[in-house]
């Protein structure tokens, strides 16, 4: 595994592509995609990072696992490539955006439009097998981007952590709450969803709120 990923990102996390669990990790991940279908694409793999300039980050929203079938996974956590079906946590945040700010559904399932407004769509583990969820875990995946999580909280103030999920919300204590925002709720999916643990969370305005206190711009969601 090549790591291509765009400055100034580079410059924070350089220490860690020179750690031993990061080589056993690029190690682990190049015989994975060499020997199975992996996804994202390869070119995918930091894409995250690629679409969000760390200079212009507002919002951080933390995903578990890459969508595990074909053409699904781009590099941004819930986001799938243009023309593809939305998946269920997907139609769900969806849902949710479009009550909360009342306004229409989106046609496109590609989250690149909110990377590129200052929204890191972080997945936990950023590769996975295909039809394997959850295969990529535990090899270090998680170690990098929980140090990404810290750097943010580090480096940066008043930025928003959207933790959807006992997953992403056990993330919150690598976070500094007295110079940042965390806002929590359920899950997307339909199991959590359907039981009264993410619809109404309002997530989105509530965001856009603390950006309008902050002078900055809102997210076009």
């Amino acid at each position: 595994m090549q790591v291509k990923i765009a400055e100034p990102w580079k410059n924070i996390l350089n220490q860690e592509f020179e750690k031993t669990y990061f080589k056993e990790l690029a190690n682990f991940v190049k015989n994975e995609y060499t020997n199975f279908t992996c996804y994202p694409k390869g070119n995918d793999i930091f894409a995250a990072f690629d679409y969000c300039d760390f200079n212009d980050l507002k919002v951080v929203i933390i995903g578990q696992d890459p969508y595990h079938g074909p053409n699904q996974a781009n590099g941004l956590c819930f986001s799938v490539k243009d023309g593809i079906t939305h998946p269920p946590s997907l139609i769900n945040i969806f849902k949710e955006i479009t009550t909360d700010l009342n306004v229409d559904y989106p046609k496109s399932g590609n989250l690149e439009r909110l990377a590129k407004q200052g929204v890191l769509l972080l997945n936990a583990t950023l590769t996975v097998r295909a039809h394997e969820p959850g295969s990529h875990q535990k090899k270090g995946w998680e170690t990098f981007t929980d140090e990404v999580i810290q750097q943010i909280s580090k480096e940066k103030e008043n930025v928003i952590f959207l933790l959807w999920g006992g997953f992403a919300k056990k993330k919150a204590k690598l976070i500094d709450k007295k110079k940042h925002h965390i806002l929590e709720s359920g899950h997307p999916s339909p199991l959590s969803a359907n039981r009264g643990y993410w619809f109404g969370n309002k997530h989105f305005s509530k965001t856009n709120e603390i950006l309008t206190s902050l002078n900055k711009s809102k997210i076009e969601w």
